[in-house]
C-alpha cells in the first residue's frame, strides 16, 4: 500500500512539473505576441557550388574602386543621446512611451559626421503590406565550415549556416518565409545554435523571431511591426531594416549580390542588429580583398568586413565577416572574438544548394540609409 501511494504521489508531481513546463514554454513562445519558431523539414541539396567568374563589368569596376578608394577624413561628431523604454530582467515587457532614438551609436572618436546612428522611427508601412520580392534570393543553401579557435584551450570542430525558403501558405498573396540557422559543433556535440525565421520581402528579410541556444541558456528576440521585445523584458522601437545575428549573413549577401550595397574597399556597411541583449547600430568598414586558402574550393578572393567599436558595448563578442563575389557573395569566413584572447574562426569547406541560383545582374548603386 505504501509503495502504491508513493508511486501515485511521484506520478502526480511529475505530471504537475510537466504541465508547468508546457505552460512556461507557451509563454516563451508568446513573447511580444510573435509567431513561435516553426519546425521545418530539412531541404534536399542537389549540387555543390563552385567558384564562378565575377561579371567583367563588375570586376573592372570593383578593381578600379579598390585602387582608387581613399579613406574618408575623420571628423569629430558627438553621438546623439537617446532614451529607450527598458525593464528589469524580472519585469514584464513594457510599451515604449515614445519613438526613441537608439543607444550605442558608434564611438565618437571613430565616427564620421555622416555615420552617426540616426534616430529610429516606426516602419513606414506595416510589414504585412510590404511588396513580395522578386526572385533574386538564393535557393536553399548550406555552408559547411571548419571551426578552429581558442577558449581555455584549442578548439576544433565544424559549423554550418543553412538558409531555406518556405512557400507562402496560399502560394500567392502572403510573403514567402525563410529560416536561417547557424550551428557550431565540437566533436559532433552542438555547443551553440542560432535560428532566425521571418518573411522575405522586396525590402529584404523581415525577422519575426530569433532564438539562440547556448550551454545552459535559451534566449529569444521577438519582432513586431513597430517594436522589438528582448529576452530581459526590454522593448525598443523597431528600425525598418533591422536584422538579427543569424539573418544578417543572408541579408548582407543578398544586398551585395543585387547591388543594394556595393562591396568595395573603403566602403561602409551599416546595419541595425537586434540580439537578446539589446539593439545596436553597427558600421562595418570594408577592407581590401584577401585571398583565403581552402582545401575544397581552392583560393578564394573575399572582402573583409570589420566592425567599428561601439561606444557602449554590451559585451566582448564581436564578429568579422568575409564575403566572396565568386561564390554568390556568400560569407566564406566568420571570425567571432570572445574577449580575453578567445575566439572562434569559421572557414568555409563546402557549399551546397538545392538548385541553380537566379541569374543576377548586380546594380552599381549606393545603399540606402538602413533606418
Amino acid at each position: 500500500m505504501k509503495l502504491r501511494l508513493l508511486l501515485l504521489l511521484l506520478g502526480t508531481v511529475l505530471l504537475l512539473h510537466w504541465g508547468a513546463l508546457n505552460w512556461l514554454s507557451d509563454q516563451v513562445h508568446q513573447i511580444g505576441g510573435s509567431v513561435p519558431l516553426a519546425k521545418l523539414a530539412e531541404p534536399m541539396f542537389t549540387r555543390t557550388l563552385e567558384q564562378t567568374q565575377v561579371p567583367e563589368r563588375m570586376a573592372t569596376s570593383t578593381a578600379q574602386r579598390t585602387t582608387s578608394a581613399k579613406p574618408r577624413p575623420q571628423k569629430q561628431a558627438a553621438p546623439k543621446t537617446v532614451i529607450v523604454a527598458t525593464a528589469t530582467d524580472d519585469a514584464a515587457p513594457q510599451q515604449p512611451t515614445a519613438l526613441p532614438e537608439i543607444t550605442s551609436a558608434p564611438d565618437s572618436a571613430l565616427q564620421t559626421e555622416d555615420t552617426a546612428a540616426p534616430a529610429t522611427t516606426a516602419l513606414d508601412n506595416p510589414i504585412a503590406e510590404l511588396t513580395p520580392p522578386k526572385d533574386t534570393w538564393p535557393p536553399d543553401t548550406r555552408l559547411t565550415y571548419r571551426l578552429s579557435g581558442n577558449y581555455r584551450g584549442e578548439l576544433t570542430g565544424n559549423a554550418r549556416v543553412q538558409w531555406q525558403q518556405v512557400p507562402a501558405p496560399d502560394g500567392k498573396s502572403d510573403p514567402r518565409r525563410y529560416q536561417v540557422r547557424l550551428d557550431m559543433s565540437l566533436s559532433s556535440f552542438v555547443i551553440a545554435s542560432m535560428r532566425s525565421q521571418g518573411k522575405i520581402t522586396e525590402a529584404g528579410l523581415i525577422p519575426e523571431i530569433y532564438e539562440e541556444n547556448l550551454p545552459g541558456a535559451v534566449r529569444r528576440v521577438a519582432f513586431e511591426e513597430t517594436q522589438i521585445h528582448f529576452n530581459n523584458g526590454r522593448v525598443d522601437v523597431r528600425p525598418t531594416t533591422v536584422q538579427d545575428t543569424a539573418s544578417q549573413f543572408v541579408e548582407l549577401s543578398h544586398r551585395f549580390a543585387t547591388g543594394v550595397e556595393t562591396l568595395q574597399a573603403g566602403a561602409e556597411v551599416r546595419v541595425w542588429l537586434a540580439r537578446p541583449g539589446g539593439l545596436d547600430f553597427w558600421t562595418y568598414d570594408v577592407l581590401p580583398p584577401e585571398i583565403l586558402q581552402t582545401p575544397e574550393l581552392g583560393a578564394i578572393e573575399a572582402f573583409h568586413l570589420k566592425p567599428r567599436p561601439l561606444a557602449n558595448p554590451r559585451g566582448p563578442i564581436v564578429a568579422e565577416m568575409w564575403f566572396a563575389p565568386s561564390l554568390q557573395y556568400l560569407p566564406v569566413r566568420v571570425r567571432i572574438s570572445l574577449g580575453g584572447g578567445n575566439f572562434v574562426d569559421l572557414m568555409v569547406e563546402r557549399i551546397e544548394q538545392s538548385q541553380k541560383p537566379p541569374a543576377l545582374e548586380p546594380k552599381e548603386t549606393q545603399a540606402k540609409d538602413p533606418t
